[in-house]
């Protein structure tokens, strides 16, 4: 069976995620407190209900420990945000994804319960940064504080070498994990693979190592 989702709060982030995940193919139930936003989501998700989160019958009425992941992307409301996690790790949601606004907020849901926090603002905020960085940035995605995986376009230095006469590794403490040529990605690439116009990079490092790098390849 697919994964069944639920995700409340239907903001921006949220109906974002929730239109996505539809648009993949998986069962998407949409809560909001909000009967505008629930009807505004009504034609891009399985399911939707007006509700309110820190209601913990309501919750537990929609059944919500049965689906496989549960996402809290309410907006600025932390409290709610806070409790509605409480709820759903004491009715046995197993996996509860929550969008926090800032650190605290983070480490509070956290300890509280929740599987996975994610940062929006912050993420998008530290792509932002690496695009105006070098318009040779692509995408930018961290793992964790220290490391990252930026997806680089191969600039002119680069262009008709082979992995190995870059030796990147060696240089720059990072990996390259794989070459995108068009819609081809060669995945684990050898030191023979010559780096031809617009090929993509797929680089994992510390993030140190990773600045380092985007910088002696900038145009």
């Amino acid at each position: 069976m697919k994964k069944q989702f639920a995700v409340i709060g239907m903001g921006r982030f949220g109906s974002s995620v929730a239109k996505t995940l539809h648009g993949l193919g998986f069962e998407v139930l949409a809560i909001d407190s909000s009967e505008q936003r629930t009807q505004e989501v009504s034609s891009i998700v399985t399911h939707v209900v007006q509700a309110d989160s820190t209601d913990e019958e309501a919750l537990r009425a929609l059944g919500l420990r049965n689906f496989d992941v549960v996402v809290v992307a309410i907006g600025q409301d932390i409290q709610s945000s806070i409790l509605t996690t409480i709820i759903l790790k004491e009715i046995g949601v197993p996996k509860v994804v929550v969008k926090a606004q800032n650190e605290l907020h983070g480490k509070v849901v956290r300890k509280i319960g929740a599987d996975k926090v994610i940062y929006p603002e912050r993420d998008m905020g530290q792509r932002v940064a690496h695009h105006l960085i070098s318009s040779n940035i692509i995408d930018y995605i961290e793992l964790s504080d220290d490391h990252s995986i930026a997806e680089i376009r191969a600039s002119r230095p680069m262009i008709g070498k082979n992995l190995r006469q870059l030796d990147i590794r060696a240089k720059y403490g990072c990996n390259v994990m794989g070459i995108k040529t068009g819609t081809h990605i060669n995945i684990a690439p050898n030191a023979e693979d010559t780096l031809k116009e617009n090929d993509i990079l797929i680089v994992v490092g510390k993030n140190v190592d990773l600045q380092n790098f985007e910088k002696t390849f900038t145009e």
